[in-house]
């Protein structure tokens, strides 16, 4: 081209263009697509004027190794346009047509995580031939696993969550990455919406209030005796015998009270004087010893325990006898006919939303349950009244665990159990398709029937039982007692001192003089024996004259 021609010349700073004005000329107005980007040159600038440029690429398998098919192109001054000079895109399973159908979990390795709810997921401890104790998982959540990996050929990972996370905590593991799935018993909720997804339904919910159970009033003639054990009633009671033995030695010679009686109604007289004053009521006679009046402080001791232990039991009993279900269902709860501070919630579940949302008005009121553990020892241990369980694991728990606990009601705030995933997830429709095939082939419904409808429960079960105080409870009362009788004795020692002195000394004195009476009786018997034989010695002889 004549734009290139170049003047020859020995030195080379005498090398030029002929044309130079040209080339620029030419060079300004040259455009094209580098392998950068589109290249153009300026007057002003030493660049090119046009440098961003992207490509989206396809990657598509080869027979002998992996190509790439530029689809889409981006410049500054196009944005995203289709790629003119793209290829044919060829699709999984070397298809030139889109795919219709959706991506398939198989062989796919899947973190899930479970929380231990019965019996949706329960632990089962084995012992083998060796003695080795190993866990295993079981429960409606557990076969449910099973039966989608068998359809779907995923690798599953099952982690147990920790007993003190939450189903809230279970959200937040899951949308920050820490489990693929979580399969339990967590209810599809507006707010757990706005952080992750969920699959159709694996089980039909609402929720429900568990209370304890309450039994028909029977009539019990000895009733009154059930605040104290039947060896507390007999401890007592050689507690007073003893008590009487002891006021009767210690008051005989000087209360006024048992002189002049025989012996049999003295003892009566000190009965009736340790009954009154361990019932708490008194008697008329008043001891006239100091040893008596400390033995008688042991008598208001053992009364004040014990007269209290007894009304406060009582009282328990007589409450529960009468403590029928003062309410029949969640309206009752907001009219507030049960106090708020007696209702448990287990933090972070779908039954503290709607307490917070329909009941308190997002005010704290309820009593904080941790685990489902703990919802059932409180309400067994009368800590609370009642407590919002889901209706399925509460119909299993009052059907074969706890047959002390019944449910009060109808159902209320009606939901379902999902499978929770990250948004946007790639297998979703996939697991959708798969929980409905389940649902429609009736797999669901065989393992509703395994798990929720048994009842080991007998048809009436003694619920509650009365409170009675063991010997184990106030033993140390009783101890007590028997240091203050024994300080008592000792007292009572002390004061006769000089008349147990005076006995002594007679006792010892008498046997003193009984040992100096043997050896006289001994001479004595010696002489009557020859006495004896000197007259028969005599009387032979005066005979034989």
């Amino acid at each position: 081209s004549s734009c290139i021609s170049i003047l020859n010349s020995s030195f080379c700073f005498d090398y030029r263009f002929l044309n130079a004005n040209s080339l620029f000329d030419t060079i300004l107005n040259t455009s094209f697509l580098g392998v950068s980007g589109p290249i153009q040159f300026s007057v002003n600038a030493t660049d090119r004027m046009n440098g961003s440029y992207y490509l989206i690429q396809n990657v598509q398998p080869s027979l002998n190794d992996i190509a790439y098919a530029p689809v889409l192109k981006w410049s500054d001054s196009s944005n995203w346009t289709q790629y003119a000079l793209s290829n044919v895109i060829v699709w999984p399973g070397n298809s030139s047509v889109p795919p219709t159908s959706h991506a398939v979990l198989s062989s796919i390795n899947l973190r899930i995580g479970v929380i231990e709810s019965s019996p949706f997921t329960m632990i089962s401890y084995i012992v083998d031939e060796k003695g080795q104790t190993t866990t295993k998982l079981i429960g409606y959540i557990p076969e449910l696993i099973d039966l989608l990996q068998t359809r779907m050929g995923f690798i599953p990972e099952v982690i147990l969550a920790s007993s003190d996370q939450t189903y809230d905590g279970l959200i937040d593991s899951v949308a920050n990455g820490l489990y693929d799935l979580v399969i339990g018993d967590v209810t599809v909720t507006a707010k757990r919406r706005k952080i992750v997804s969920f699959s159709n339904s694996i089980f039909d919910n609402s929720l429900c209030i568990v209370m304890r159970d309450t039994l028909p009033e029977d009539v019990n003639l000895i009733s009154y005796l059930k605040p104290f054990s039947l060896k507390l009633w007999i401890v007592v009671l050689i507690s007073v015998i003893y008590a009487s033995v002891l006021v009767y030695l210690l008051e005989r010679q000087d209360n006024e009270s048992l002189q002049d009686r025989s012996i049999i109604s003295s003892l009566a007289m000190s009965i009736w004087y340790s009954i009154g004053n361990v019932m708490g009521y008194g008697a008329d006679m008043q001891p006239s010893t100091a040893a008596g009046r400390f033995l008688t402080v042991g008598l208001y001791v053992l009364s004040l325990v014990l007269v209290a232990t007894y009304t406060a039991n009582l009282m328990s009993n007589i409450t529960i006898s009468k403590s029928a279900n003062i309410i029949s269902g969640i309206d009752d709860i907001k009219k507030g006919k049960l106090p708020f501070s007696h209702i448990g919630i287990r933090i972070g579940t779908a039954g503290e939303d709607y307490y917070l949302q329909e009941i308190s008005r997002q005010s704290r009121n309820f009593y904080p349950l941790k685990s489902q553990q703990e919802q059932y020892d409180s309400l067994l241990s009368g800590v609370i009244d009642a407590t919002l369980m889901d209706v399925g694991a509460a119909e299993y728990i009052t059907d074969n665990v706890y047959c002390n606990l019944t449910l009060v009601g109808a159902g209320f705030d009606n939901s379902v159990f999902g499978i929770v995933f990250r948004k946007n997830w790639l297998y979703e429709q996939d697991l959708d398709v798969n929980i409905l095939s389940l649902r429609e082939s009736g797999s669901l419904d065989r393992l509703k029937v395994k798990w929720f409808q048994t009842n080991k429960c007998p048809a009436s079960y003694s619920i509650l039982s009365d409170i009675s105080v063991g010997i184990g409870t106030i033993g140390g009362l009783f101890v007590t007692f028997a240091a203050i009788s024994i300080l008592s004795l000792l007292l009572f020692a002390w004061t006769r001192r000089l008349l147990i002195k005076d006995i002594l000394f007679k006792l010892i004195r008498r046997k003193v003089s009984s040992i100096e009476q043997n050896p006289s009786d001994t001479t004595h018997s010696t002489k009557t024996r020859k006495v004896s034989r000197l007259s028969q010695r005599s009387s032979f002889n005066v005979v034989h004259f």
